[in-house]
């Protein structure tokens, strides 16, 4: 993907954390939640990012929506490079890259009713009068599938779903270009999970949204995933088309993770790839591989080198050392 079609580029993106330690509280370690992230995303295009927990998936997105000062590298909104951008020259951007947090009770202000909770991104950014802030508040509600008198309820007399809608709502308020999906979907029934990722699918269609979508579902990435990227310990160890990574996934970590996709036929005996242990602490991550004391075809190369993403076949990237075993 070139840098002249992408709205967000992202390359060798690092945020290391500074770990206290002692009595004195002094600097030891990092936590190294992200360690040399590089992708991009077109526009009207989706992005999912899967991982299991813990291995800076949700770190990435708020370092991208700039929540966190990134510690290295660059991160390039619509040509522009925005990593070290503070404060009020931060705000036009604001209103171009919008978030959806994983939990819509503890996003939402429960002491504020809903109109108030999507009439505040406007004042934020000084726009419009209070008439017609209130009547785009309501045009809101309704586009993500909600009544508009719901603008003066509180968000505890919704359900977990219909939080979420609000969520969404508040998300597109700003007409943004990007939005970072951070497990939308994970705190919610899996009746109502289709229900918010076909409202996602819709809006993006409706207003050319692209999305970086981060989720530890395999399952529900591919629902609604163009590309689709693997991270595993702070960085990316595979990556390419949706339906490339789900027909040849090259990585082992990759493979196991496609193995644990629930398969509804009880005659379908496919045999589970799981793996040994937790994920190691980026605090003090694994030399070489950082995957290689999980791997199932780890060697000594994998303990003491370092691979790097090479092209498996045209825009399709792994990170391994046994990638010829693994095809």
């Amino acid at each position: 993907m070139t840098s002249e079609t992408a709205i967000l580029e992202i390359n060798n993106l690092k945020m290391h954390f500074p770990v206290k330690e002692g009595v004195l509280l002094r600097t030891g370690k990092l936590n190294k939640a992200v360690d040399g992230v590089s992708f991009s995303i077109k526009p009207g295009q989706t992005l999912g990012l899967v991982g299991e927990s813990g291995c800076g998936k949700s770190t990435l997105g708020r370092c991208i929506a700039r929540l966190y000062d990134p510690t290295e590298g660059e991160i390039r909104f619509e040509g522009q490079d925005i990593s070290h951008i503070r404060g009020k020259a931060l705000k036009p951007f604001r209103q171009h890259i919008q978030m959806i947090f994983q939990d819509p009770m503890e996003s939402l202000n429960s002491r504020h009713t809903v109109g108030d909770i999507l009439e505040e991104p406007f004042i934020i950014q000084q726009t419009g009068d209070r008439p017609s802030r209130k009547k785009r508040v309501q045009e809101l509600l309704e586009i993500v599938g909600l009544p508009a008198r719901s603008s003066t309820r509180y968000p505890f007399e919704f359900s977990g779903g219909q939080r979420q809608r609000i969520c969404v709502a508040r998300s597109i308020a700003l007409n943004p270009k990007l939005v970072i999906c951070d497990e939308p979907v994970s705190a919610l029934d899996v009746s109502i999970q289709s229900q918010i990722l076909n409202l996602l699918i819709d809006l993006q269609q409706e207003f050319n949204l692209s999305y970086l979508f981060i989720a530890h579902d395999l399952a529900v990435v591919k629902h609604i995933s163009d590309e689709i990227a693997i991270m595993y310990l702070g960085k990316i160890v595979e990556s390419g088309l949706g339906e490339e990574i789900y027909r040849n996934p090259q990585h082992p970590y990759t493979k196991s993770l496609m193995s644990a996709i629930p398969v509804p036929d009880p005659h379908n005996k496919t045999e589970k790839q799981l793996l040994t242990g937790d994920v190691p602490s980026p605090i003090n991550p694994p030399s070489g591989c950082t995957f290689h004391s999980r791997c199932p075809l780890v060697s000594d190369q994998c303990k003491h080198d370092v691979p790097q993403l090479q092209s498996v076949k045209a825009g399709h990237l792994a990170s391994c050392h046994q990638l010829e075993q693994t095809s």
